[in-house]
């Protein structure tokens, strides 16, 4: 059972919660997870063409000198 703890105002309005950490640390797992996911569904809908990573870093690092 989820046991989750709330935080509320002076009217008795929720505003925050206090989640156990093994829950809190999976949602964050799961949305970087996410993340990922959208960023390859992005890149994947460029439908450019690939490169190598080495190209791609070395791309990354002109850019950062420029």
């Amino acid at each position: 059972m989820l046991s989750t703890t709330f935080i509320t105002d002076g009217k008795g309005k929720k505003i925050s919660a206090v989640l156990p950490i093994k829950l809190y640390q999976q949602w964050l797992d799961e949305l970087e997870d996410l993340e990922d996911i959208r960023a390859y569904d992005k890149a994947k809908a460029k439908k450019e063409k690939p490169i190598p990573l080495r190209d791609a870093i070395q791309q990354r690092r002109k850019k950062q000198k420029a």
